[in-house]
């Protein structure tokens, strides 16, 4: 380090924030604009000069950063997307399956489900129910009521 830039504290300070900042430009601007130099000299025009670089330097970050979050919302939406079709696909599944389950079948799987038993291994010990079942059961509980 040269000593003549330490002759005052407010020398010091600017010198270690040039210091600072030809590392940060070195680093984020890679080997292209790696070779940054600065004179020494306490001129204001020095420090405007690097101002300016830590701003662009500051500018291309900012973009890069932008760009990857562009890209990650877009990949977000999609998921999003395909889950809520599958979301509905599933509830119109859901649907179909109750309104083909017999009122016996139904209170079953309510029983199972309050006492915290798996709903599949209930559906897996209840009898196939064929279309005349669900008929049968469509029309009794249709002439109860």
């Amino acid at each position: 380090m040269n000593s003549q830039c330490y002759t005052v504290a407010m020398d010091l300070g600017v010198c270690q924030l040039r210091n600072f900042s030809i590392s940060f430009l070195s680093s984020v601007l890679g080997k292209e604009s790696a070779t940054v130099t600065v004179d020494n000299s306490s001129s204001g025009a020095s420090v405007v000069a690097i101002d300016n670089k830590i701003e662009q330097a500051m500018d291309l970050v900012k973009s890069h950063l932008m760009y990857a979050v562009r890209e990650e919302v877009e990949v977000l939406k999609e998921q999003i997307k395909e889950l809520m079709e599958r979301n509905t696909q599933l509830e119109q599944e859901n649907n179909l399956l109750k309104t083909l389950a017999s009122p016996e079948q139904m209170a079953q799987f309510q029983a199972q489900v309050q006492t915290g038993g798996s709903p599949t291994g209930a559906a897996q010990a209840l009898p196939p129910s064929g279309p005349t079942q669900v008929l049968s059961s469509a029309q009794n509980s249709g002439t109860s009521g």
